[in-house]
């Protein structure tokens, strides 16, 4: 039952994901719940097998990072460009 769940929530994630192409801030925080999803995931898996939860830290501070640097994207983009969308600026430009 729980896997349908998670199954059901990841690819909702994932249509999220490849629908909405407009702007970064969706895009970013579809990735986000996608992450928290493959987390709740993880943690059922191991919490089941009565493993040791220290793989789901390491997997929560590469999100963390993941975040931040998605976050740092974002904020240069809006001070460079002045919005999120893709459209607005040429990604060939150096």
């Amino acid at each position: 039952m729980m896997i349908i769940f998670f199954s059901v929530m990841f690819f909702c994630g994932i249509w999220v994901f490849s629908s909405n192409r407009k702007h970064l801030l969706i895009t970013l925080l579809s990735l986000e719940f996608i992450v928290l999803v493959l987390f709740l995931m993880l943690y059922v898996y191991l919490n089941g097998f009565n493993y040791e939860l220290f793989f789901s830290m390491v997997f929560l501070t590469f999100s963390v990072c993941e975040g931040a640097l998605g976050l740092s994207i974002l904020v240069s983009m809006i001070r460079s460009y002045g919005n999120d969308y893709f459209q607005s600026y040429v990604m060939l430009q150096c």
